[in-house]
């Protein structure tokens, strides 16, 4: 079990990453003109955690400005950084029960 959590937390970490990586790209983009701002999407795994994949938004008129909403990416910056505490947290969890079970036995 414990060795399953932390595969888990670590799928969690990764798309916590890959989801502040897009963020931070959109940020910095967001004074580009044209710029069509990314979007992550993520899905269950089937072996246990999540799976994430990036796209571009797709834009229905061809604006000279950038498609980037700072207010959306500033709140989704921190909700991914509470993702990647939290998944830490896992992590961490799962180890020491890890280690506990591990004393147990020795």
């Amino acid at each position: 079990m414990s060795i399953g959590a932390i595969s888990t937390g670590l799928s969690g970490l990764r798309s916590a990453q890959l989801s502040l990586d897009v963020s931070a790209h959109n940020i910095a983009n967001a004074n580009t003109a044209g710029f069509k701002p990314q979007t992550i999407q993520h899905q269950e795994s089937a072996t246990g955690g999540v799976t994430s994949s990036v796209s571009a938004v797709p834009q229905t008129n061809e604006s000279t400005e950038s498609g980037t909403d700072l207010a959306t990416e500033t709140v989704n910056s921190l909700v991914y950084k509470h993702q990647f505490g939290l998944d830490a947290k896992v992590i961490q969890t799962a180890d020491q029960d890890l280690g506990t079970l591990i004393n147990i036995k020795a």
